[in-house]
């Protein structure tokens, strides 16, 4: 395991980013996985757009309530997780502008950024600010995510579906995680 952040206040901040990135990015996957393996017809984009925008909204949250000791930190590192559709966006499109050295799909990407706006506001809505998401919240905030995700007409319920798959352990255990750097760091 990585040593304690130290007292440099830069060097605090991205180490908490970095952490709090990478268990985004990977449960974001793990959760994209289970769903799209168990749900036919689920359109991949979709369900990548969708979760990437939830369980950035839910990191922020923990980390505003981790980080409530350490404002500075706060104020630079809650953006930055709330941010991270847009980020991996930039860094797909940026790719893809490199590879095909074509600049025009910088263009077609002021669509998807209002696209992944709509959906940031819907998860930041039900997931309000200063407050840790807890399992509870999670249960019924995750159903309304995996109604947006599924294909109409699936014999079970959004709900029914969430239970089935046991998806809220995987993003209460990030959520953990995150809440207990934050406040690790931020002393």
């Amino acid at each position: 395991m990585a040593e304690p952040v130290s007292s440099s206040t830069p060097e605090r901040v991205a180490r908490f980013i970095a952490f709090a990135t990478l268990g985004t990015l990977g449960t974001t996957q793990d959760l994209a996985r289970i769903t799209l393996g168990s749900i036919d017809d689920a359109d991949p984009e979709l369900v990548a757009e969708e979760t990437l925008c939830l369980v950035s909204t839910a990191t922020a949250r923990a980390a505003q309530v981790g980080l409530r000791e350490a404002p500075e930190m706060a104020a630079a590192a809650v953006p930055s997780l709330y941010d991270l559709p847009f980020t991996y966006r930039d860094y797909l499109v940026g790719g893809a502008v490199i590879t095909q050295q074509d600049p025009s799909l910088l263009d077609a990407n002021e669509a998807v950024y209002r696209r992944l706006q709509r959906k940031q506001e819907f998860y930041a809505v039900h997931l309000p600010a200063d407050q840790f998401p807890g399992e509870r919240v999670l249960y019924d905030k995750m159903a309304l995510w995996m109604g947006r995700i599924s294909p109409p007409k699936l014999p079970e319920s959004p709900t029914e579906r969430l239970h089935r798959l046991d998806l809220v352990p995987t993003l209460l255990t990030h959520l953990k995680l995150v809440l207990a750097f934050a406040r690790k760091g931020s002393m």
